[in-house]
């Protein structure tokens, strides 16, 4: 096998995402930097360091997995969700219950601190109902950064209304920082969407945008049974804007008039925290990672 070929598996078995031969740009990319920084002219050097240095496992995924994101991308999702998603879930949710919003792939926070900021501006709209926010990522860097909540000048220019910075940010020497409100109301956590779905308890909301193209046919299918055991009756499920259910045989169903909100039909829907929809087998050579 090339140097490609075993960075390549070593993705798929721990992350899902399938690296065809037209990536190898993309690998070149994203660790030569990694690459020279160990002493290597560019990644194919990384090669024969990979079976035995977990260390540098992890980075090269991290790397691989880390995808781009901006603040309120693609508005559509955020607009259905202010104007039709969560006045409905609030509407039929019991009065002082949480709703709850997992925001998939989180990478560096933007998508999860966009819903915040919505939820927010929303204010008497919600009457006061509490509204939690997961963030999950399998790329501790990212992250981290998420957390750390300081975006550059260059990112907050990124899909951010200037409203919105002046409001919930502050500016700092090396950035802008998310307000303590706004910081309070997303919780991030280490997460593999191709793990066990145990610990992250049901949502009234998912968000997995611009993830499932990344991943062959059975992955996708394991995928989405997942995230349809983790959404409570009623839930909404949103997908990127290029992205389908056709042909991968999962339960949700297209909102009416809309290409990317889906939902489990009322007849499959069970008790939250319940499910008796299988998850497929991993495709052949992909396990998740264990996560602590």
């Amino acid at each position: 096998m090339s140097a490609f070929d075993d960075i390549a598996a070593l993705v798929r078995a721990r992350s899902g995402l399938a690296l065809g031969p037209d990536k190898v740009y993309l690998v070149d990319s994203r660790l030569t930097g990694i690459a020279q920084r160990l002493g290597h002219k560019d990644y194919t050097g990384l090669a024969s360091r990979l079976a035995t240095d977990r260390a540098l496992q992890d980075e090269v995924v991290e790397a691989l997995t880390t995808n781009e994101t901006l603040f309120f991308r693609d508005n559509k999702p955020f607009e259905h969700l202010r104007t039709s998603g969560l006045p409905r879930l609030h509407g039929e949710r019991p009065a002082g219950r949480p709703l709850r919003v997992w925001s998939a792939a989180a990478s560096t926070g933007q998508e999860a601190y966009s819903l915040a900021m919505m939820i927010a501006e929303m204010g008497p709209a919600l009457q006061g109902r509490m509204v939690q926010i997961v963030g999950t990522d399998i790329a501790r860097a990212a992250l981290a950064r998420a957390r750390e909540g300081l975006y550059s000048q260059f990112e907050v220019q990124r899909g951010l209304p200037a409203k919105l910075l002046v409001k919930y940010f502050a500016k700092e020497a090396n950035g802008w920082r998310v307000s303590r409100q706004i910081r309070d109301m997303v919780e991030f956590r280490e997460w593999n969407l191709l793990a066990e779905p145990t610990g992250l308890g049901t949502f009234d909301i998912v968000l997995c945008r611009n993830v499932l193209i990344y991943f062959d046919v059975p992955t996708k299918t394991r995928v989405l049974n997942l995230l349809a055991s983790r959404l409570a009756p009623g839930g909404l499920l949103y997908l990127g804007g290029a992205e389908t259910i056709n042909g991968l045989g999962s339960p949700f169903q297209a909102i009416a008039g809309q290409v990317s909100v889906f939902e489990v039909p009322s007849a499959t829907r069970e008790a939250p925290g319940a499910s008796s929809l299988p998850l497929p087998r991993l495709p052949q050579g992909v396990r998740p990672v264990a996560l602590t």
